[in-house]
């Protein structure tokens, strides 16, 4: 199973742009295999820290419990869809550390 670890946080302009488009974001995404967990970055700010948090939204994949990477930013409805689909596949590109 692929799992993406949301980072967010109040009052985030882009975590907004975000929040509005997850909806139609997960309907595009392969249902089997993919779950979206979101982790305030503020309120929890060791697990920010654990996984080198600069700048928030930020999104890590795991799949089967190993760290695949992470995208540090939302690019966009098109490419977040891409990248979380081929890694739910199998099939993605290596994503930054």
């Amino acid at each position: 199973m692929l799992v993406v670890v949301y980072f967010w946080g109040p009052d985030c302009p882009n975590c907004e742009v975000f929040a509005r488009d997850l909806p139609g974001l997960l309907e595009a995404i392969p249902q089997r295999g993919v779950r979206v967990v979101k982790v305030n970055a503020y309120a929890h700010p060791e697990l920010a820290r654990r996984f080198a948090l600069f700048g928030i939204p930020a999104f890590v994949l795991f799949k089967d419990g190993v760290k695949l990477g992470m995208m540090r930013q939302y690019n966009g409805r098109e490419y977040w869809t891409a990248v979380v689909t081929e890694h739910a596949q199998g099939v993605g590109a290596k994503l930054s550390a």
